[in-house]
């Protein structure tokens, strides 16, 4: 189990109880400028005190339960527009749609992709990029995105 999804399996019952989903985690080491950043979702939106009401539950969460050893500074936001994926339902969510994924190795020659996320299963998805279809698994995939069409 990752350092992220341990602090999601922490931390996901107190984002549910103040009434949101946890959509993702992100933990960004960078010595004493480390980021923890914690995705909320709700059907209604969420706001900047909605945020701010989650980051001080979650905060005073990870004081006791102390799950980083190192210094860091926490964030909570929307998923956004370009919202990062996480799970293989939320892939699933925007099959069809424009994604931008980044891999930790090579696939066919290349670790970047953006293009038409094509087929979506539980072990890895197809994205079409410059008319070739790429098969990325899961456990390959460092961080994946949508790309928002205006």
């Amino acid at each position: 189990m990752t350092l992220e999804e341990k602090i999601a399996q922490l931390v996901r019952p107190t984002v549910e109880s103040l009434g949101f989903e946890l959509w993702g985690c992100e933990y960004i080491p960078a010595g004493k400028h480390s980021t923890l950043r914690l995705f909320i979702e709700s059907e209604t939106g969420v706001t900047v005190d909605d945020c701010g009401r989650v980051s001080r539950q979650i905060s005073a969460l990870m004081d006791v339960e102390d799950p980083i050893a190192s210094a860091y500074m926490l964030e909570v936001s929307s998923p956004g527009m370009d919202r990062l994926l996480f799970t293989p339902e939320q892939f699933k969510t925007y099959e069809g749609e424009i994604v931008q994924v980044r891999t930790s190795s090579p696939v066919m020659g290349r670790k970047r992709f953006k293009g038409v996320m094509l087929q979506v299963s539980d072990q890895d998805i197809v994205v079409e990029v410059d008319g070739e279809a790429y098969e990325l698994a899961y456990d390959l995939i460092d961080k994946a995105n949508l790309v928002p069409q205006f």
